[in-house]
């Protein structure tokens, strides 16, 4: 009974609201994401275009996300910048189906990023403020649990209505707005919290988040280049689909694992991040990045249909064990009034490195095959786990 009780104080209404928003948000932008390739190239976009425009897209959420969340601890404001930043995502779902020429589609996926980049910093830093230190991994598991469940209905959302209207895109494109919409309307069950005693006729400058980099506590700035270090071997979710591909497996089953791998990782996430606040976000954090060690040597070995089911079970297991422990780990380690700059400076440059990564590994997999890239970023994750496990810090818990 304790227990329970402890864990509904944990849980509190802004945390759950939260999740619900992001639930909502992933079952839209994951509807698309099964078509949005096929989409793109049914209304005339190359393969090459599609690249440009995804890569911009990622560039744009990127950078903006160090920023906002500079300008949301300036100002001493989160909802706002919650609010608006679904508010543009939800509003890019319509608009990809609205007009197909490029300008347009272009206009759209980066309105949709920039969205991302505004709302990022700000709602990962009103999560940490529900929570101690000692609770943070779990608020962070319990919000990707649900994210992650969003990801799991949304494609199967998108399954069952290309199997009764095939070929209807922009139907989906539109359909897409109303879980968008429903989760802007619940960041109106919210209330504002005052953050800190701010200056908030401050300006912020775009690259404000590069000077917070030269100032934040040292420990800081060690584990991000760890993060970062990881995340120039941690390509895209899309190699490994076409790895499934490449050994023969059908569409149905790609995308079927995809939404296994989904599952997974949103049953997951939740206990795991229970069990980082137990055991040491530290462990936790290293304990994943072994498990995606072992998954990437196993991708460039397996063939088959068992082990490939076998290793997406572990890469979501990896996913629930790193995701939301990162991000609590960041928010224990700075002061409480620069958490939405934190966290959007390591996910503004963990964006920049996520393009780098995707790049290596095409360039790998082109040069030396798909075995070889897989074994290579695995021997390197190995490296980046000897020296996350090599730092040290006398202050791990939140400053504030």
């Amino acid at each position: 009974m304790d227990q329970k009780n402890r864990s509904a104080k944990i849980i509190t209404k802004v945390v759950l609201m939260l999740s619900l928003v992001s639930l909502f948000t992933d079952v839209a932008s994951e509807m698309l994401y099964p078509v949005m390739p096929i989409y793109l190239e049914s209304i005339g976009f190359s393969i090459v275009l599609i690249g440009i425009l995804e890569g911009l897209a990622e560039a744009v959420a990127g950078l903006s996300k160090g920023y906002f969340g500079k300008m949301s601890d300036n100002l001493g404001f989160r909802l706002p910048f919650v609010r608006w930043g679904y508010f543009l995502s939800a509003l890019s779902k319509p608009m990809m189906a609205i007009f197909t020429f490029p300008a347009w589609i272009f206009s759209a996926r980066t309105i949709d990023r920039l969205g991302k980049g505004i709302r990022t910093g700000a709602r990962d830093a009103m999560l940490s403020a529900e929570a101690s230190a000692q609770t943070r991994a779990t608020v962070f598991g319990f919000h990707r649990s649900m994210d992650t469940l969003g990801a799991v209905m949304g494609p199967i959302i998108a399954l069952v209505f290309l199997y009764f209207y095939p070929a209807h895109y922009k139907t989906l494109f539109l359909l897409a707005f109303f879980p968008g919409l429903t989760a802007i309307l619940i960041t109106f069950l919210l209330k504002e919290k005052p953050v800190a005693t701010r200056i908030h006729k401050v300006r912020t400058s775009f690259f404000d988040f590069f000077r917070y980099w030269k100032t934040s506590p040292k420990f800081y700035r060690g584990l991000v280049i760890g993060l970062l270090l990881f995340t120039l071997f941690n390509s895209s979710d899309v190699f490994l689909l076409l790895r499934l591909k490449e050994s023969g497996m059908d569409d149905t089953y790609t995308i079927g694992i995809y939404v296994f791998y989904n599952l997974v990782y949103a049953i997951a996430a939740y206990p795991l991040g229970i069990l980082a606040d137990k055991l040491g976000l530290k462990n936790i954090f290293i304990a994943g990045l072994a498990i995606f060690a072992m998954v990437y040597g196993g991708m460039s070995i397996s063939s088959g249909m068992i082990g490939f089911i076998l290793l997406f079970f572990l890469y979501g297991i990896y996913a629930a064990a790193t995701e939301g422990v990162s991000k609590a780990w960041i928010s224990n380690l700075v002061n409480k009034g620069d958490t939405a700059t934190a966290i959007g400076t390591y996910t503004g440059f963990q964006s920049i490195c996520s393009m780098l990564a995707s790049s290596i590994a095409g360039l790998l997999w082109y040069q030396f095959g798909s075995r070889a890239m897989f074994l290579t970023t695995s021997l390197a994750v190995l490296l980046v786990i000897i020296y996350v496990a090599l730092l040290k810090s006398d202050k791990d818990i939140n400053m504030a």
